[in-house]
């Protein structure tokens, strides 16, 4: 399938998606989607993932990242298999057996109120935590997620912001499958931003990605440096809905689109040696033949 992207522009994205229309054809409106083609949702797989997945379906395509994908990410259900590389962490079925003091990190499966870090989203202790928590169930983004109780780590700061907000040396990475697409320091609103992340913290995103690839397409890796000088995995968030920070747009869709026209190419030699059609995918739920 010929990908396209379906764009939900915004007055802090128009450049983007600009970027995006050098590499892509790009619509956006879901009725003018063109039929049979790979899906590419950028920022607008929300709030409604399922009914865009089987609308694309009844034109014969399909998304990027199925529902179940998409939810793997978003119930925070890739903690599982991830638990070696990233904090501890719980939730509201198992905090009171948290026998960790304090402190932890509290948000959303999804989202956070990083910007409020030291009253929403840093707590010192148990009841800290669990005060948060309450506050953030009153959220109206928040409350329907769930709450993450996580262990808090000390990170590497470079810079400290409003509401003692760290600057950590944190990255943000793009990947489709193993392949990694772009990099970028996480924090977009630095004072001084780093060029280029570490070897050490490249190879370590690559090893994470080497497990998430067996669950999701399209994804994006925050990697971290701890106060020790170890890399850990901060968060998994779904690649048609995560921000730039500060990768480089260009370097993205550029290497998505060869990552993708390359699998296309292999899909279409392996259809002209076999008998019958062959997907190394499932097809979307709600899909019907």
């Amino acid at each position: 399938m010929k990908p396209v992207i379906l764009f939900r522009k915004d007055p802090g994205n128009e450049e983007e998606c600009k970027v995006a229309e050098k590499y892509f054809e790009v619509t956006t409106r879901r009725c003018a989607t063109p039929n049979d083609r790979l899906v590419i949702p950028r920022y607008s797989a929300l709030p409604f993932h399922r009914e865009l997945e089987e609308d694309v379906a009844l034109m014969g395509s399909r998304l990027v990242n199925t529902t179940a994908q998409h939810q793997w990410i978003a119930n925070f259900d890739y903690y599982e298999d991830l638990k070696q590389f990233t904090p501890e962490s719980w939730n509201d079925s198992n905090f009171y057996l948290c026998q960790y003091p304090g402190p932890f990190v509290v948000k959303g499966r999804t989202n956070s109120r990083k910007f409020q870090w030291n009253t929403k989203m840093f707590a010192q202790t148990k009841t800290d935590a669990l005060r948060i928590a309450s506050d953030l169930l009153s959220d109206g983004q928040i409350c329907e997620q769930g709450i993450i109780y996580r262990k808090f780590v000390p990170l590497e700061v470079f810079e400290v912001g409003i509401n003692d907000l760290p600057f950590s040396n944190e990255w943000r990475f793009f990947f489709y499958k193993d392949r990694l697409l772009s990099s970028g320091y996480y924090w977009s609103t630095a004072e001084h931003i780093p060029e280029k992340a570490d070897k050490a913290c490249v190879a370590f995103a690559q090893q994470v990605a080497n497990v998430v690839k067996d669950h999701v397409n399209f994804f994006v890796l925050d990697i971290a440096e701890t106060l020790d000088g170890q890399w850990i995995l901060i968060e998994v968030n779904d690649g048609t809905m995560s921000g730039l920070s500060e990768n480089n747009p260009d370097e993205l869709y550029g290497n998505l689109r060869a990552a993708l026209d390359s699998k296309r190419e292999r899909n279409l030699a392996l259809e002209r040696i076999s008998p019958t059609p062959r997907y190394d995918e499932p097809m979307p739920p709600g899909w019907r033949s």
